[in-house]
């Protein structure tokens, strides 16, 4: 059911995908009629939106009686470290070193324990221990953002380090995630998606499909898969193991986002254009091939 999906995540996606390429700022009526495709009243886009406010996410500004919203540096910072990982089809080769993450947090600041914990998760640390984690992928900017988040400077201790035994890497892999059920996760994103694919590309190419239907599969579709963010740490591809469905997974978001991109591009200006500054898009902004899919030699990876 369309309106399942959380209208706070939806409209995170839809800044993500799109709003940030054209000038980062919406009129707060042309989300709502965005949203209306989802299944979102005009409350509930209104109350998603103070929330994150409130949150720091984005911030509002008044032109005559209209507000438009744009996300804050903390809001664009996500974005970025978002899409780096959604649209990035292959890890970069691992250097050999651990981002280890310990804290001793007060019991009277246990809220704000449990909140870093989340952004941990988040961001591809795993717990080793109790109150350490780590994580093979080059994090220390994220860390320090959580650390100035969260004032907790005087709790904490990072570290750039080698694991010297007694086991191999690929045990610390297994301590800290559950790699078997992320690779099961892509399965099943596989199967429901491959055949959606070939249906659509299908509907696309004979006409049955229109811009706001695929504006909508679209955006659907980077919010089912964005979910990964939240269990797969993107683990270098020399601590994955040999049958890893992650990069076939990737593959297929990677065609499907592509077939609906023009469509749905379409569709959202025809929205956007009637109230925002569409002049504003960025020009280096090519909706069929995002700045953050790798390529070499003119060949994906």
């Amino acid at each position: 059911m369309k309106g399942n999906l959380n209208t706070r995540s939806m409209i995170f996606t839809i800044f993500g995908d799109y709003i940030r390429h054209y000038g980062n700022e919406i009129w707060i009526g042309s989300l709502i009629q965005l949203l209306k495709e989802f299944g979102h009243n005009e409350q509930s886009v209104r109350a998603a939106m103070s929330r994150m406010n409130k949150q720091g996410w984005v911030e509002a500004r008044k032109i005559g009686n209209k507000s438009y919203y744009y996300l804050t540096p903390r809001g664009d910072d996500r974005m970025d470290e978002a899409a780096t990982r959604i649209y990035k089809l292959k890890q970069e080769k691992w250097n050999g070193k651990w981002t280890m993450l310990t804290y001793s947090i007060p019991e009277d600041k246990r809220s704000i324990r449990d909140e870093l914990r989340k952004e941990l998760v988040w961001s591809g640390f795993g717990p080793i221990a109790n109150s350490c984690w780590i994580s093979p992928n080059p994090l220390i900017k994220q860390v320090h953002t959580l650390i100035d988040k969260y004032d907790i400077s005087n709790y904490v201790h990072v570290f750039i380090t080698e694991y010297k035994g007694p086991h191999e890497n690929q045990r610390l892999i297994q301590e800290c995630w559950d790699i078997e059920e992320i690779n099961a996760q892509y399965k099943r994103f596989i199967d429901r998606y491959h055949p959606k694919y070939e249906t659509v590309k299908k509907r696309i190419q004979t006409g049955n499909m229109s811009p706001a239907d695929c504006f909508v599969e679209r955006t659907k579709l980077v919010h089912e898969y964005r979910k990964f963010l939240f269990i797969d740490p993107g683990l270098p591809e020399e601590l994955l193991p040999k049958k890893w469905l992650g990069n076939q997974a990737a593959l297929l978001f990677s065609d499907y986002h592509k077939e609906l991109a023009v469509p749905a591009g379409q569709f959202f200006e025809s929205i956007f254009k009637k109230e925002n500054q569409l002049h504003r898009k960025n020009k280096s902004f090519d909706i069929l091939q995002h700045p953050l899919i790798l390529e070499e030699s003119g060949e994906r990876l």
